[in-house]
Formats: structure tokens, sequence, C-alpha cells
């Protein structure tokens, strides 16, 4: 297994284009780092959370602009093991990773959508953590393949076109923005990462989820890899059609609050 400096060089050097770069331009793209901001990079334990957080720390290293950052992970109620393998990961990686207990799993057993409620739950005490360190932005890992999955669920099962957008300002946290610097780049890069490092990190570690025989991002995955073996540059589409609305061509849609028809206009 490397060492942390040679992990670090790996995204600079082997993986510049697959991850680096991409990283680079979603940053620059989505305006998403600025001058003296303080970022909380919230980590789950997973693969994207702790690549985040190591591309960020090297991004913070060379990029043009200064900040700072702050690694935090929330226990929402880890068994033993999950939760010292997130231990050990950020040892490995010299995270100075600070790990506060918030029982969410224990509450929402009995929700009709335990997922939906987790991640709201989840959210808001990263939020006010991330207040509480002096923060003024958090850091998901959310990847490429989670916006075109993201994409394909609204409108499979919302019946709605909705994106995961690349920054979000929130509602009830003064000052405070979400980002998702990792939003350009595709999920098997950061495999490829992973293997190539000889990483292990857990995957879903919630006793909730694993009951279900299957989750519907699951199923998105799937029918994206199927639509791709006749159409190759599919993800590419789904992805590029959150950029190309045409208004003209929609029946109803919002602008704010309003919701305005096709016949408003007509």
């Amino acid at each position: 297994m490397k060492e942390e400096k040679e992990i670090g060089k790996t995204l600079i050097k082997t993986y510049r284009k697959s991850i680096w770069k991409k990283t680079i331009k979603a940053i620059d793209e989505y305006e998403l780092i600025h001058e003296g901001d303080h970022i909380a990079i919230c980590i789950s334990g997973g693969k994207d959370s702790f690549l985040l957080a190591c591309v960020l720390r090297e991004i913070q290293r060379h990029y043009k602009v200064k900040f700072s950052l702050s690694y935090i992970c929330m226990n929402p109620g880890y068994q033993k093991q999950h939760l010292q393998k997130i231990k050990e990961n950020a040892e490995l990686l010299h995270l100075p990773l600070q790990i506060f207990d918030v029982p969410i799993f224990e509450s929402i057993e009995e929700e009709k959508n335990p997922c939906y409620v987790c991640a709201r739950k989840r959210r808001g005490t990263l939020y006010h953590k991330a207040q509480d360190l002096g923060c003024n932005k958090i850091a998901l890992g959310h990847h490429f393949d989670d916006v075109i999955e993201t994409i394909m669920l609204n409108m499979l099962y919302a019946g709605q076109y909705g994106s995961m957008l690349p920054k979000l300002k929130s509602d009830h946290y003064e000052e405070m923005t979400l980002i998702r610097p990792l939003y350009l780049v595709r999920e098997k890069d950061i495999k490829k990462w992973v293997v190539y490092n000889e990483l292990e990190f857990i995957d879903c570690a919630c006793k909730i989820t694993k009951k279900k025989i299957d989750s519907k991002r699951r199923e998105m995955k799937e029918l994206i890899e199927k639509l791709k073996e006749t159409y190759e540059d599919v993800d590419k589409n789904i992805f590029a059609s959150s950029r190309n609305v045409n208004l003209n061509t929609i029946l109803e849609y919002y602008d704010g609050e309003e919701r305005i028809n096709f016949l408003d206009r007509f």
C-alpha cells in the first residue's frame, strides 16, 4: 500500500487527466472555490469522499487562490468495524479527521423513505458542524455518475426534470454553500484510483438500505450501462441535457415558485 505522499502524486501524474484536471475544471467553470474560503470536506467513509479529501488537499497546495480545509465525519450509527475502517483510512492518508456522533440510523428505521430522511438530517447536521468550525462551505463527493443518475431518477420516478447542481446556497444556514468539486469526474476513474493505490473503503454502511434487495439508484446505473451498449455517448448526452434545455419546447416549468404553462406565452 502506498504512502500518503505517493497517493497524492498519483492524482497529479497518473490520474491527471481523468481526476485532477476534471476537478480543477469544475472548480473554475462553476466558481466553486474563492480566496479565503474555509471548506469542510464531509467524509462518509466511502471512496468518493476520501478521494475528494485527497484531491482538494493537493489542489490546496497548488491552486491559484488560497483556502483552508477541515475534514469532518458524522457517525450516524455505523457498526464498530466500519467506523474503525474510516479511522484507519484517515490515519493512512494523514487526514486530521473530526468524527462526531449523531444517532440518525436509530431514528429513521420506520420511515417510508429512509434514504431521503437520512440525507436531509445528515445535511443539516453537517452544515451545523461546519458552521461551528467557522467554515463557509461544505464539500460533498458527488460525481458525474451521481448527476446523470439523479436526472434519470427524477424523470422516471418523480415525473419531473431536475439535475444535481455543482453548488447550492443553504436555505437554513446563512452564508453557507454546498459544493461538489468531483462533478465532472467519472466513477470508473475513482475506482481505478482506488485499485491503483491498493486502498479499501467502506461501501454502504447503512443497515437499513442493506435490507433492501436493490436501490433505485442501482437500477439507474444498470439502465444507463444498458443504454450505452447501443448509444456509447448516452451518459454524456444525459449530462448535456441539463445545460441544453429549450423552454420553448416545455409544457410547464417553474420560475422560482411561479408555475408557467406554455399557453401563457402562446
